[in-house]
């Protein structure tokens, strides 16, 4: 797979999630965030754990105590962000919920940066800082109206970024992209079920009044997209991938405005144009001005790797 491919496939993952939202925003009329949130990583999981099966068998080694330990890292961060995100969405508009869990996108070249000391191609920079500024304009252009729901969204995207270095690290290392997100589902999904068990009761008629969206949520937010995401990241790197993922926030909106009636003013549009741009910027300026590059093997998760 090339990185442009990649990095497409990702910008598919962004509009699965952004419908998710709305998903996300309606559950919450009928049952709790801990209820949908293990409602929806148990289907996540029981969804991936055929495939993941069929690639344990073909995989040509076993995996290590190592690799496990990083799946399990991967799922509790995709379960801290995605359990802040469900209570942030309690008290927010899906279009806010949206923009600012786009926040991971300056988040996360930061977070690989002192991981890993993995130095990104010099355009994610300006990219990123590009994308926050379209992200503030996307809101209305005020920070002073942030409430209890943005501030939770806000650590949830800090939860977030780890979750997609950490993915593109542990994808690279073991190549085995199914395994890694059936145990991240599987380990979301026990922390959700101990939560529900410790803090809500659970309504069967609830539920069912629901179940659309948590069907949505767990095999098409979770099953198909994450795993979209574990693909894509073994082809092109973190910071690119949170730019091309963050246009969630843009379906955000629009799929907000169409099924919620949500509307974005006139300077929120402006800040939709300010994110693709920074999308464009992170695909097109490394093919004309690249960096010292130390070329990497597809097989090692990176077509290239933009560092000195």
């Amino acid at each position: 797979m090339t990185r442009i491919q990649a990095n497409l496939l990702l910008l598919l993952t962004g509009a699965v999630w952004g419908m998710g939202f709305v998903a996300q925003s309606s559950a919450m009329s009928a049952i709790g965030p801990w209820t949908y949130t293990a409602a929806r990583f148990v289907l996540a999981a029981a969804t991936l754990a055929p495939l993941a099966l069929w690639e344990m068998r073909r995989a040509a080694r076993p995996l290590d105590r190592a690799d496990f330990i990083g799946f399990a890292l991967c799922g509790s961060m995709l379960f801290a962000g995605s359990i802040l995100q469900q209570f942030g969405i309690l008290t927010t508009t899906v279009t806010n919920s949206g923009f600012l869990t786009g926040l991971y996108v300056v988040m996360t070249p930061a977070v690989a940066l002192l991981l890993f000391r993995r130095k990104p191609h010099w355009i994610v920079w300006p990219a990123s800082l590009l994308s926050l500024f379209g992200l503030l304009l996307a809101a209305g252009g005020r920070l002073d109206a942030i409430g209890r729901g943005d501030w939770l969204t806000i650590v949830a995207a800090a939860g977030f970024a780890l979750q997609i270095v950490l993915v593109g690290a542990f994808a690279s290392r073991s190549g085995r992209v199914l395994t890694l997100s059936f145990v991240q589902f599987a380990v979301s999904a026990f922390l959700a079920t101990v939560g529900t068990a410790a803090f809500e009761t659970v309504d069967p008629a609830a539920v069912s009044l629901v179940w659309k969206q948590i069907l949505y949520g767990g095999c098409i937010s979770a099953g198909l997209a994450f795993t979209l995401q574990t693909v894509g990241q073994r082809w092109t790197t973190a910071p690119q991938a949170a730019i091309f993922l963050s246009s969630e926030a843009v379906f955000a909106a629009l799929f907000g405005a169409i099924f919620l009636g949500e509307r974005i003013t006139p300077i929120g549009y402006g800040g939709c144009a300010l994110i693709f741009c920074a999308m464009l910027a992170v695909e097109l300026v490394p093919l004309r001005w690249p960096m010292a590059l130390s070329q990497t093997r597809p097989s090692e998760g990176r077509t290239q790797e933009f560092e000195r």
